[in-house]
């Protein structure tokens, strides 16, 4: 109960706060959506790239730890996506039910519970994760909605789309700028490594207190089968994969625990991003983004228990 309280609540009474703040009416949807483009656009790409930067690249980049994560990544994209079509649900609604099942909330919620429940110290490995999160969740997930549009048409245009994609995304530039600071041997200044920590400092509160106004829009609409489908791959097959596979690659008790708490976070608001841009399930992405964050209350208070 310690564990509950001490660890994952107060993450979650700050996206309660946001939550009630724009259910009240004390904080508008405009201000919401720019503290939102702040955090996601600015505040956290510079928290990744400096992470990344300074990341000891040979020391926390261990296959094990990624392939444990990733295998149960990939685990929860192809069950959402055959679960869905098993349901009865068009193949572009499926790759998007199964991004739900793919792109778990790595760093709105993975980074402050995981410094809460081990310590700041312990934060290397899950930087490692998050280092590919991105750009591996967009590659798969989009290679797997342009090759279900194209409909037998020339895929040679295919490479060119998905990649200027991913570069327009900030979090994937962040972390891409970060990887070329590390491998380049360059220090920062410490003037502008100063104005990073600033920046920083503000980004997973504002991140958090910006997802709950987020949440207060989304509306548990759509199929209640595939909302159970979203949850069950996010909360429940993607940290059963990731644990099975972290403890037969025999993966140091840091390792595991990055990679099972990462795992199992509740679906990112990037997953309804995804839906909106394909016009793709987008109710049950949604609805699936409040539902999982509701639950992932007790499913990652669970976790805590089971990890060493």
């Amino acid at each position: 109960m310690n564990q509950l309280i001490d660890v994952i609540l107060p993450v979650f009474l700050v996206i309660g706060a946001g939550y009630v703040a724009v259910w009240r009416g004390w904080f508008a949807d405009s201000a919401i959506d720019g503290l939102m483009r702040f955090s996601q656009q600015f505040a956290i790409p510079c928290l990744l790239f400096r992470a990344i930067a300074t990341l000891d690249l040979g020391a926390e980049f261990s296959w094990p730890l990624l392939l444990s994560f990733y295998t149960g990544a990939a685990s929860g994209f192809f069950a959402g996506l055959i679960g869905a079509r098993l349901l009865g649900r068009g193949w572009e609604d499926s790759v998007a039910i199964g991004f739900c099942g793919l792109f778990s909330n790595s760093v709105l919620l993975g980074l402050p519970i995981t410094e809460r429940a081990f310590g700041a110290d312990t934060l290397a490995f899950n930087y490692a994760i998050v280092a590919v999160h991105a750009p591996f969740c967009y590659l798969l997930g989009m290679t797997t909605m342009e090759l279900v549009r194209a409909r037998g048409e020339s895929l040679r245009r295919l490479p060119l789309r998905v990649g200027r994609a991913m570069f327009r995304n900030a979090l994937v530039l962040g972390i891409s700028l970060g990887f070329i600071v590390n491998l380049s041997g360059v220090t920062l200044p410490g003037v502008l490594d100063s104005a990073l920590s600033m920046v920083i400092r503000a980004a997973l509160p504002s991140a958090l207190f910006a997802l709950g106004g987020i949440l207060y829009r989304y509306r548990p609409e759509g199929d209640m089968r595939v909302i159970a489908l979203i949850c069950a791959t996010s909360l429940v097959l993607h940290p059963t994969v990731a644990w099975t596979v972290g403890q037969i690659l025999g993966l140091s008790t840091d390792q595991l625990r990055a990679a099972v708490l990462t795992a199992s976070m509740a679906p990112g608001v990037n997953t309804y991003i995804f839906a909106n841009m394909y016009d793709a399930a987008r109710r049950s992405a949604a609805s699936g983004v409040l539902i999982g964050t509701a639950l992932s209350i007790l499913t990652v208070w669970v976790w805590l228990l089971i990890l060493p």
